[in-house]
């Protein structure tokens, strides 16, 4: 499966070891229970991984989907969550036969960004009752819910809960900056387990678990409810696709070459959120946090993924027992720990520094998903960006005279295959490089070939945002790890600041390699070629001496 199959094995023991406590707490979390976290990594993360488009990606219970569960769970119960599971991975089918998987690449930056945040908030509130040591209020508001945990431990408090969790997202906050190759989620949660066990602590435990996966069955299925339960599946399927493509991204954005299909990947969140109900297992997505432990430890294929799900099912078959110890408290530190690890405050400041557009789309997004539901959250974000974008258009358009000079087509056409013979081609990026705009044609650019210096004409550039500073990033980091040098000119002093919030010119910027004119950047890229010896010097055009008599 892998030309490195030992390095692949390691890598899946590395992500198995830190999946384990995550596929447990958002198993408990979606209120279907540890046992379906494990199902779901096990199947699910075996499915995707090898009918998946993404080498690299691992999937499992999530904590964004926990989020749509919830609400699931206390309408419709466990047979419903299981048969929304089924629906969805229906309609992630259709969506890949529908070759819908490009239409991803449409959601803007500032969109995913405030829906992380504010996934990352509710993770953090609905592990609060479990922190405190208090049972779970009634409720699938999770302000509510957090607020009455909060009353009941006032009146009862439970410090060995309390302490439990706070140690254990500690260990992890603090020794993941420190050593962040150690598995410290495992080690902490192992540490709190004997811990509990040899002080008698009165703690909650996970209880016991099955020693194996369940045979699979649909008795779950209730055919009667299947109308009421169209509208959740679509949230699901809607959120199993961009989470599980966003995390795709993510991995190519990761490595040199990998580069993932997002219609095979939707085909295999498909199949997999399909299959996983039937063992009791809830609906799977990509996982951004355990696919970049996979890529940095070192994953070359999907043996590392697949190997990570076997892991686990030896796990479940195995070791039931000790894990049913575990306190309920020490998987609530480690989700708490995960919602902090999950903003990242540069990206947030950075974005809400960009623009004024893209911060009210990160704040709208972020509180929606708060408020709301994602996937209403992600809606309101897209049409807001678009009205927004489409707004910003519309300011910029003109209607500009252009003289004609009958000599420009041919000397033009001359000038360029000069430059493309010296090995130098230069682009100019006309209109706006926003977030429908910005791969279009920044992602063909990353596929320039055979040149060894790329001009960036910049100053018919409209309007720039987050999304477009950070593809055309990605772009120029992609053409550089190819060994080839990118020189930017023209851009328009509005344009300035969303690329340097976000880091995109300012170290071209100390290179050298920012230019006001096109006709200056032409001439450093000479200058850099003649220096590197791949053009010739300049020849000596100054008049010869005679030489002295005699």
């Amino acid at each position: 499966m892998g030309r490195h199959p030992r390095r692949d094995l390691l890598a899946g023991l590395t992500v198995a070891i830190v999946a384990l406590p995550l596929a447990l707490g958002f198993g408990i979390s979606s209120g279907l229970g540890a046992a379906a976290g494990l199902a779901t990594a096990v199947v699910a993360g075996a499915l995707a991984a090898a009918f998946g488009g993404s080498a690299l990606q691992v999937s499992g219970p999530t904590g964004a989907m926990t989020v749509v569960l919830v609400p699931i769970m206390h309408a419709h119960g466990a047979s419903g969550v299981l048969t929304v599971g089924v629906l969805a991975g229906v309609l992630l089918l259709g969506l890949a036969l529908a070759r819908a998987g490009r239409f991803m690449t449409l959601v803007p930056a500032p969109v995913v960004e405030g829906f992380t945040l504010g996934i990352a908030c509710v993770i953090g509130l609905q592990q609060v009752p479990a922190a405190l040591g208090v049972p779970t209020p009634e409720g699938d508001k999770v302000l509510a819910v957090a607020w009455e945990a909060v009353l009941a431990f006032a009146a009862r408090p439970d410090w060995a809960a309390l302490a439990v969790s706070v140690t254990v997202a500690a260990v992890m906050l603090v020794g993941g900056r420190w050593r962040p190759s150690v598995p410290f989620s495992l080690l902490a949660v192992a540490a709190a387990t004997i811990v509990a066990e040899l002080g008698s602590l009165p703690v909650a435990r996970i209880g016991n678990l099955p020693a194996g996966l369940p045979a699979p069955s649909l008795g779950f299925l209730d055919v009667p409810a299947l109308p009421s339960l169209i509208a959740p599946a679509i949230a699901v399927a809607a959120l199993a696709a961009l989470e599980s493509l966003l995390s795709a991204a993510v991995a190519d954005g990761m490595t040199v070459n990998h580069k993932h299909d997002p219609d095979r990947e939707l085909f295999g969140q498909g199949l997999a959120n399909l299959v996983a109900p039937l063992f009791g297992g809830v609906p799977a997505t990509g996982a951004i946090a355990r696919t970049a432990v996979n890529v940095r430890a070192g994953a070359a294929s999907r043996l590392a993924s697949v190997a990570h799900a076997v892991i686990l099912g030896v796990i479940v078959f195995t070791a039931a027992g000790l894990v049913a110890r575990i306190p309920l408290a020490a998987l609530a530190g480690v989700l708490l720990a995960t919602a902090v690890r999950m903003v990242e405050v540069g990206s947030v400041r950075a974005m809400l520094r960009s623009t004024r557009s893209d911060g009210v789309v990160l704040a709208l997004t972020a509180v929606a998903t708060l408020a709301l539901d994602l996937v209403a959250a992600v809606i309101l974000g897209l049409i807001v960006a678009g009205a927004l974008a489409l707004r910003a258009i519309a300011g910029n358009v003109r209607l500009d005279p252009v003289p004609l000079h009958p000599d420009l087509p041919g000397d033009h056409d001359a000038q360029e295959h000069a430059l493309l013979a010296e090995h130098i081609v230069a682009y100019r990026l006309d209109g706006p490089l926003f977030f429908a705009a910005a791969h279009r044609f920044l992602l063909e650019l990353s596929e320039v070939a055979d040149v060894s210096v790329v001009i960036l004409r910049m100053s018919r550039v409209t309007t720039i945002d987050a999304s477009g500073a950070l593809v055309l990033g990605d772009a120029i980091t992609r053409l550089e790890r190819r060994g080839v040098t990118v020189l930017v000119s023209g851009i328009r002093d509005d344009h300035h600041r969303p690329l340097h919030a976000h880091g995109v010119i300012a170290r071209l910027d100390e290179a050298g390699q920012v230019f006001a004119s096109t006709p200056e950047a032409i001439a450093a890229a000479r200058h850099r070629l003649r220096e590197s010896g791949i053009l010739p010097p300049e020849p000596d055009t100054a008049p010869s001496q005679p030489e002295p008599a005699g």
